[in-house]
């Protein structure tokens, strides 16, 4: 490819613009609109690996925008009426065909770099963990803007009409949408028999990924490689339908493509587990004694050890032997709708959750008494209020002598559910201490096993 006609290509040709019209409205749609991308440990600007998911989910429009843009750079000869006139050249088609598609993968490839970059800036600012795990996650993006584009313009010179590219575009949007909707959804349950969907080995063809729910998960190896071979293909199957001249030779072009689905799907993992995984060298556990938090979270280790500690002063001071002996952050990836897993030796916490996330001081060591007390049943990505909340708020009463507000959900109980929470908390106190552990045990024992309702358990009705 000469770099001489590849500039004047760059200079005269519309190739620039499909980098514009990519990174603008991805720029828009991240500052414009607020969204989950902007909110807890999984924020755009929070994480490496975060940072390069959401702006790979953003493929979801840009995608289809790429491939047709690409199209229309396709249609280019045949709008000028100059096909004739170029296959008499001397000029080899490839290199013509080259040219064409290099100019438009370079802006596309710019455009999604910058996007990146403005993102990473950001990121420096907020975390102190460092790392490349993330950089095969945003090739691949660039891979498949580059490959949607040039496919693109290999069906607009086969298919020379101003119905091609709007097709192709929205072709690919429905795609995309199958992909993460019903083609690409497998059918499941939960362990308490809830109907579920998870990502099949077919959604992975799509270029756009699952939302983002943990800062520390990130894509396995084959799911690199078998979106790395499909997107070859892809390219391969573009590049050849530029450089076909006859109705067999287009056919034949379709090989690559159709034989890079094979094969990717071979080599894409059948099971949801194996596609999205924990990042082991982020999950690394970095402590101060018993309180322990995630590479990605270390920050936030000082400000969470003192109040941690006086949490577990607290509880073992309530609780004897029965109480945990460490605060961890909750490094488990479930299923979304599965029950969550609870230990009674440690405090498991998420950054995430209402009543950690903006706690501080004081009111930190209350909320984790009270994750320590009854950590929470409610399903994986579900939100709700009920027995735990009211548990929760009489089990640090308890521990603490006095009822205390708690920030998320139990900040928000109807003023019928207090005035309940503060008749079983005084009837609680009232009892023999005897009788009080006996309640407590059995409401912990409710609250751990996720089996039952631990307020329950507090006013003296059957554990579970």
């Amino acid at each position: 490819m000469n770099g001489r006609v590849l500039r004047i290509e760059l200079r005269r040709s519309v190739a620039p613009w499909a980098g514009v019209v990519v990174l603008v409205p991805a720029l828009a749609f991240l500052y414009l609109l607020d969204g989950s991308w902007w909110s807890g440990t999984t924020a755009w600007t929070a994480q490496w690996t975060s940072m390069a998911l959401w702006t790979r989910s953003l493929l979801f429009y840009l995608w289809p925008l790429a491939v047709g843009l690409g199209a229309l750079q396709g249609l280019r000869d045949h709008r000028s009426k100059m096909s004739e006139l170029l296959t008499s050249t001397p000029r080899p088609a490839r290199h013509r065909a080259a040219t064409l598609a290099g100019a438009t993968a370079i802006t596309l490839a710019s455009a999604f770099a910058l996007l990146v970059l403005v993102g990473g800036v950001q990121v420096l600012a907020h975390t102190e963990y460092m790392h490349l795990g993330w950089l095969p996650i945003s090739l691949v993006g660039v891979l498949s803007l580059v490959a949607g584009a040039v496919l693109g313009m290999g069906a607009g010179r086969a298919l020379p009409s101003v119905l091609t590219p709007p097709a192709l575009a929205m072709g690919a949007f429905v795609f995309t949408a199958l992909m993460h909707m019903s083609l690409g959804r497998t059918e499941t349950s939960t362990a308490a028999g809830v109907p579920a969907t998870e990502p099949n080995r077919i959604s992975l063809l799509s270029p756009a990924l699952e939302d983002v729910r943990e800062a520390f998960v990130t894509l396995s190896a084959p799911v690199h490689v078998g979106q790395t071979i499909w997107l070859l293909g892809m390219a391969a199957t573009g590049f050849a339908l530029l450089v076909a001249t006859t109705p067999r030779t287009r056919l034949t072009a379709l090989t690559p493509v159709l034989a890079g689905a094979v094969i990717a799907l071979l080599v894409l993992p059948a099971d949801a587990r194996r596609m999205y995984v924990v990042d082991k060298a982020a999950a690394e556990l970095v402590c101060d004694g018993p309180v322990c938090v995630t590479k990605t979270q270390q920050a936030r280790l000082a400000d969470l050890a003192g109040p941690g500690k006086e949490a577990l002063r607290l509880l073992r001071g309530a609780l004897g032997d029965q109480a945990p002996d460490s605060v961890r952050e909750n490094t488990a990836v479930l299923p979304e709708g599965s029950t969550p897993r609870w230990s009674r030796g440690t405090v498991l916490l998420d950054f995430d959750d209402d009543l950690v996330a903006t706690a501080k001081g004081e009111e930190l060591t209350w909320a984790l008494v009270a994750k320590g007390m009854v950590p929470g049943c409610t399903p994986v990505g579900w939100s709700g209020m009920g027995g735990d909340e009211y548990a929760r708020t009489v089990a640090l009463g308890w521990v603490l002598g006095d009822l205390k507000p708690l920030g998320g959900p139990s900040a928000r109980l109807p003023a019928r559910a207090d005035a309940e929470t503060r008749t079983v908390w005084k009837e609680l106190m009232a009892l023999p201490r005897a009788e009080q552990l006996s309640r407590i045990n059995a409401m912990r024992a409710a609250a751990l096993s996720c089996e039952g309702d631990p307020f329950d358990a507090l006013k003296g009705g059957a554990s579970r």
